[in-house]
């Protein structure tokens, strides 16, 4: 097996460990999208791990995420992100120490769009990690969700306009990223509150959460209107179907979707495809 091909095997392996909820769309695209997209996704976890670390002090945090962020904006030296790391290397995990290996395997007509992307993202969640995620405002709920998923969006667009000149909104992007967000908010507020972060605004309850969600994944179905390739509308009807789902579960009080629901709803997407 070829380096590239072990390095792919891995990154999918790494993005089943990391995220669930992603890494069934991302399996069912073709082999070149499967790359791309397992790549950008493994890029975004990577830093994403150092924001929501409980053992990092705040200004370790702040420094790696920022230097991380500079990295990507040059050709990305793996040995100098290897030392800036190597302080905290046995407190990483895997997904965060072997970033260059995620962008080796982004195609090289789109790695500067995935690069861009991340960066723009690291240094936005420094920025979060320095004001202690203190959501005041509907503003700061904006601000704090375009970084941590609306970029997602923006850098999914990217890949389809690359892949086959999918053209598609990017402020309905943001929207779908930021739905999806809000979402997860509204499952781990306990958890969340555990930790003594808070991300409802001043003023706010369940209610407005659950209207802020509803609007943005609204937004999802018409960004998705966009899109006619096969392929790529799989993809992201799945995650959309799944928010919607854990949305209505959450409005009657109950935990999450089980696995099974989560397999029927993914199942009823292929059949209906």
């Amino acid at each position: 097996m070829s380096y590239g091909a072990t390095l792919q095997k891995e990154a999918m392996h790494i993005l089943k460990l990391t995220s669930r909820t992603f890494y069934i769309p991302i399996k069912l695209l073709n082999p070149t999208l499967r790359e791309t997209v397992g790549s950008a996704y493994l890029c975004m976890r990577a830093i994403d791990e150092i924001e929501d670390h409980e053992e990092l002090p705040s200004d370790t945090k702040q420094h790696l995420l920022r230097s991380t962020s500079r990295l990507l904006q040059t050709k990305f030296d793996p040995h100098a992100y290897q030392q800036l790391l190597k302080p905290y290397e046995h407190l990483l995990p895997e997904v965060t120490l072997r970033l260059h290996d995620w962008l080796n395997v982004c195609p090289a007509g789109v790695i500067d769009k995935v690069k861009e992307s991340t960066s723009i993202m690291a240094d936005g969640m420094a920025k979060w990690v320095e004001k202690d995620w203190i959501v005041k405002t509907k503003e700061d709920l904006d601000d704090y969700t375009y970084y941590v998923a609306g970029l997602v969006g923006v850098m999914l667009s990217d890949i389809w306009e690359w892949y086959d000149g999918t053209k598609t909104d990017r402020d309905l992007a943001i929207g779908y990223g930021r739905g999806l967000q809000a979402v997860n908010m509204l499952r781990n507020q306990d958890e969340d509150a555990e930790r003594g972060v808070h991300f409802i605004p001043d003023g706010w309850g369940r209610k407005e959460m659950f209207n802020y969600a509803n609007v943005h994944l609204e937004m999802a179905d018409e960004y998705i209107q966009f899109i006619d390739t096969k392929n790529i509308l799989l993809f992201c009807k799945i995650p959309l179907a799944l928010a919607k789902k854990t949305l209505k579960a959450l409005s009657k009080g109950e935990e999450k979707m089980g696995r099974a629901e989560v397999e029927s709803t993914v199942n009823e997407i292929l059949k209906n495809h």
